[in-house]
């Protein structure tokens, strides 16, 4: 089963249990998978959709960070437990150690030296991380790498 098909099958169930809070997400969700596929005209595979979700859950960090500084916690909360539903469908994340470890092999693999190198290494680390990883703890990983920490 695909990863959209179980979004779709999970909110069947949200529909069944009358879990509106998830039911909620899931339809937002599936709304940005078909508004990708009818923009691009394409049918997403699994990598697609957890870039998708990627992105819903960067966006809800994001409002959860600028709600709590306008002192507005109820909506923090509700974006929070939106990031709880959406995390599901993200694969396994990796811990600091494993990415610290990965951006090192990948820094060494390019020769890469100093900030200026940055670029470079965050492309190469972005396909073979994505989806795997937090892309800020990669991109303070790598800073860290190139900088000699």
């Amino acid at each position: 089963m695909s990863l959209k098909d179980q979004i779709t099958e999970d909110m069947k169930t949200a529909m069944r249990a009358k879990d509106s809070e998830r039911l909620g997400t899931i339809r937002l969700l599936l709304a940005a998978l078909k508004q990708k596929e009818v923009d691009e005209r394409i049918e997403l595979d699994d990598a697609m959709v957890v870039a998708i979700v990627d992105k819903l859950v960067k966006q809800r960090k994001d409002s959860v960070a600028a709600f709590t500084q306008g002192g507005r916690t109820d909506l923090a909360d509700k974006e929070a437990a939106e990031i709880k539903v959406l995390e599901a469908y993200l694969p396994q994340r990796m811990g600091a150690d494993e990415i610290a470890a990965e951006v090192k092999a990948i820094v060494a693999e390019l020769g890469a030296k100093g900030p200026g190198d940055m670029g470079k290494v965050m492309g190469a680390v972005k396909t073979r991380l994505a989806g795997k990883a937090d892309m800020g703890l990669v991109s303070a990983a790598v800073k860290a790498a190139l900088s000699g920490g």
